[in-house]
């Protein structure tokens, strides 16, 4: 059971026991997700002050989890931004994971495609967990990058 403090983190969401995703956590949430069980910390978030603590990693690694940063520019998500997170969750699979960025855009848009692309959920059952946070027909470039991962799909469904 997660503390209730990491509700404060911004579009927190625990996707399942060993998954969870939000948007810039704090240090001291940094602990609460450390004490709610997580072994990894995978940023997809720029180094920008507004949006990111002074020393991410070495804050996590201070508690004792593995740090991975993948920087994925907002305005336009590579498909090799989408590889390095595929090897990353890859790397840790069986391991509890909080993946976040700024506000849980990328990272609920990241998870979404990993869940459809790696480990084959149909897409009905994995975009509801995004869209909860946030839909991507908002922003061009994103919804541009979803079909395109999706194999050319034209419409996210």
């Amino acid at each position: 059971m997660d503390a209730p403090e990491l509700a404060a983190i911004t579009n927190y969401r625990r996707l399942a026991p060993d998954l969870i995703t939000g948007g810039q956590p704090t240090e001291a949430q940094l602990a609460l997700v450390a004490a709610a069980g997580a072994e990894v910390v995978i940023n997809l978030g720029r180094l920008d002050p507004a949006y990111a603590l002074p020393d991410e990693r070495g804050t996590v690694e201070a508690l004792g989890l593995i740090y991975e940063h993948i920087p994925v520019a907002w305005e336009q998500p590579t498909p090799a931004d989408l590889d390095t997170f595929f090897a990353a969750m890859d790397r840790h699979a069986g391991r509890r994971v909080f993946v976040h960025c700024a506000a849980n855009y990328r990272a609920s848009a990241f998870v979404m495609l990993y869940r459809v692309l790696r480990l084959g959920w149909p897409i009905a059952n994995a975009l509801p967990d995004m869209r909860t946070i946030w839909d991507p027909a908002e922003y061009p470039a994103w919804q541009a990058f979803l079909e395109r991962a999706l194999h050319g799909t034209k419409d996210l469904p």
